[in-house]
Parts: C-alpha cells; sequence; structure tokens
C-alpha cells in the first residue's frame, strides 16, 4: 500500500507543474495531508522514527487548512523535490529499527 501512495502522490504533485484549475491544488494539498499523514502513521508502527517525522512534515506542509504562501515558482520546485524523494524512496531499503 505504501508504494500505491507514494506513486500517487508524485504523479499528483507532478501534475502541479501544469496550468491546472485552483480545485486540483486544492485536491492535492487534501490528498497530500491524507497520504503524507498514513505513510507517518506506518513508519511510526514499523519504528522509523526518521522517517515518520519527514512524512509528518509533509503532511503539515500540504495541508490545506492554514496555507503556506510560497509562491508558485517555489511549489513547483517542493512539488519537484518531494515527488522525486516519493519514487526513490521505494526502491530504498528503509534501516531495520534498532530496539
Amino acid at each position: 500500500m505504501n508504494i500505491l501512495i507514494k506513486i500517487s502522490l508524485a504523479v499528483l504533485l507532478l501534475l502541479c507543474l501544469l496550468d491546472m484549475p485552483y480545485g486540483y491544488f486544492q485536491f492535492v494539498r487534501l490528498a497530500g495531508l491524507i497520504g503524507f499523514s498514513i505513510l507517518a502513521y506506518q513508519e511510526n508502527q514499523q519504528g522509523r522514527q526518521t522517517e515518520m517525522i519527514i512524512y509528518g512534515g509533509l503532511a503539515l506542509l500540504f495541508q490545506p487548512f492554514f496555507k503556506f504562501a510560497l509562491g508558485r515558482q517555489i511549489w513547483n520546485i517542493v512539488d519537484v523535490v518531494v515527488a522525486v524523494g516519493l519514487l526513490i524512496s521505494i526502491f530504498i531499503k528503509p534501516k531495520e529499527s534498532q530496539p
């Protein structure tokens, strides 16, 4: 399920580079909040605190309730960096947590 969430979020974020209606960006923010929250929860359940903090931070960044006004250009950079990071994370095996 993690892989499906990561690929879906990456595709949604990369589509933000196109000229999309404002409603699409609202949808991406909501999908980002939900997707990154699920990923954070799953990482926490597996004892991977670093990944949990990263996904939790991304959930806060993309949440639709209190918007961060970064400007279109910076958001495009953020979208690409996060999308590439998500795709790379699919192929990197996480280290096992230490008890």
